[in-house]
């Protein structure tokens, strides 16, 4: 059921002898799950550019772009806590 995401290839790229072939910043070795990571964590656009000198605002958005994109494409399910007790 799931869908292709076609990929910016501008700014994400996906090799697989880079990082295992996760998506990064076009460029860089910056996956961009931890871009995602490190938002979520709490920290801004300007830390991330100042933590990371080779990336920029565009490419910061450039992946959560892709992460909308690749969840449009899949059906996710998630897993609820009442779940997780009686699981295991």
């Amino acid at each position: 059921m799931g869908g292709i995401i076609l990929m910016d290839t501008k700014w994400i790229q996906s090799n697989p002898s880079i990082m295992m072939g996760k998506p990064v910043i076009a460029g860089t070795r910056i996956p961009v799950e931890l871009i995602l990571e490190k938002f979520a964590a709490g920290e801004t656009i300007e830390q991330l550019l100042e933590a990371y000198p080779r990336l920029t605002e565009e490419g910061i958005r450039a992946a959560f772009l892709f992460a909308a994109q690749a969840l449009r494409a899949d059906v996710v399910y998630p897993i609820s806590a009442q779940a997780k007790l009686t699981d295991g």
